[in-house]
């Protein structure tokens, strides 16, 4: 149970992130949407796998060397980017905010690609690292993806599940309870 002290410590904390997220709405959320987006993928999609593909060169004697399937992942790096951008500026537009917990949208949104699935951007780049190990033929890209399934999920279960229960109550709860987390199918309780 938090002493007086804690709840004194805290005010200021929270009064900073009102002021941070008030700053941030006076940026144009398309401005804001470019920046965030460009920057997150740049750090997912080009320095991590830069430096996992450069170790994995290091540690392995013989490259690996997948061939055709090369084009496998370039197919499936280009869906997965596709479905990134349309769940991504679906959300900003439908949800009247940004996608990250910093800025989150001000709507709930069940609509569009969140129909069919509740996280369609997590899991889309999860699978954007498995096309871009197939297209460089990298283990070290390769072990990147299978680092980022579990850390997506405990992303998606720790930390924003429990923030979109706070934030939406009922409405996320009943969303919960009809659309998959991961799997996108057709929504419980929806006619063929």
């Amino acid at each position: 149970m938090p002493g007086a002290g804690q709840e004194t410590a805290d005010a200021p904390r929270a009064e900073t992130t009102r002021s941070l997220r008030r700053g941030l709405r006076r940026i144009p959320l398309a401005a804001r949407m470019i920046a965030y987006g460009v920057s997150f993928l740049a750090m997912v999609l080009l320095v991590l796998p830069w430096l996992f593909h450069r170790a994995a060169e290091r540690i392995l004697a013989h490259p690996l060397e997948i061939g055709a399937f090369r084009w496998l992942g370039a197919a499936i790096f280009l869906a997965s980017l596709f479905v990134y951008v349309r769940s991504s500026w679906w959300l900003t537009r439908n949800g009247r905010g940004a996608y990250v917990e910093f800025d989150p949208p001000r709507e709930f949104v069940a609509s569009g690609p969140y129909r069919w699935v509740r996280n369609p951007i997590a899991g889309s780049l999860v699978l954007m690292l498995l096309g871009e190990s197939l297209v460089f033929s990298s283990a070290g890209i390769f072990l990147l993806f299978l680092l980022a399934i579990p850390l997506a999920h405990i992303q998606v279960v720790w930390l924003e599940e429990p923030l979109l229960r706070k934030r939406f109550g009922a409405s996320y709860e009943r969303y919960v309870s009809r659309v998959p987390r991961w799997i996108p199918r057709r929504p419980r309780g929806e006619a063929v």
